[in-house]
């Protein structure tokens, strides 16, 4: 078994936001930053959606790793994915069924988000709650930083508004609420996040 890691919050949250982002340092997942980002709330549900799966997985995972037997571990982590995104799944069924009936397709679809599944294999399998729980949160509101941003940039550019109300009266571009527009708007803002972040990286090393 590897050995356990002991990191804080906030080094949970610098790892998931930026230096292991799901969607632009990683590019995994992006079936939703392409689908559902088309508008903010869409983007921001779908995102808080994936935060408290990851989550509650990672603690799940966490509190059962030393009864999981090792031959067993995929199907049960699958298990406890689908538990949790069932719990969501009904829950914005019932408290949001106007979102719910955009997005409610890609929430059922988090079972098989690979990032879910690498953090329960990776790190929750291997660390006490309290560590799991941080990562879990970190990664989850890395995921939730992309798709809100994304989708900030689409509505706003692609529709001139944003959260559904109007904000700009120029034309706005089409194309960037199109399912071709939502890989261009992602590569655009894939690019500039990894510039920014090598950018500062390297500001900050140089620095030293």
């Amino acid at each position: 078994m590897a050995q356990a890691t002991d990191i804080t919050l906030w080094e949970a949250i610098k790892n998931g936001v930026i230096k292991d982002n799901t969607i632009f340092k990683l590019a995994l997942s992006l079936c939703p930053s392409i689908a559902v980002t088309n508008s903010l709330k869409n983007g921001v549900y779908m995102g808080a959606a994936v935060l408290f799966v990851q989550t509650m997985v990672n603690i799940t995972i966490s509190a059962m790793r030393k009864v999981i037997h090792p031959k067993v571990r995929l199907p049960i982590f699958m298990l406890v994915i689908s538990g949790w995104v069932t719990v969501v799944n009904m829950v914005m069924a019932a408290m949001a069924p106007d979102v719910y009936k955009e997005v409610g397709l890609y929430i059922q679809l988090i079972v098989a988000f690979a990032s879910i599944l690498a953090r329960a294999e990776m790190f929750a399998s291997k660390n006490n709650i309290r560590p799991s729980m941080y990562d879990g949160i970190g990664m989850g509101l890395g995921f939730l930083f992309a798709l809100t941003v994304i989708s900030f940039f689409r509505e706003l550019v692609g529709k001139g508004a944003l959260w559904g109300h109007p904000l700009i009266n120029a034309k706005p571009l089409l194309i960037l609420v199109l399912p071709a527009g939502g890989f261009l708007s992602v590569g655009i803002l894939m690019a500039l996040f990894n510039w920014l972040d090598a950018r500062y990286s390297t500001g900050k090393t140089a620095g030293h």
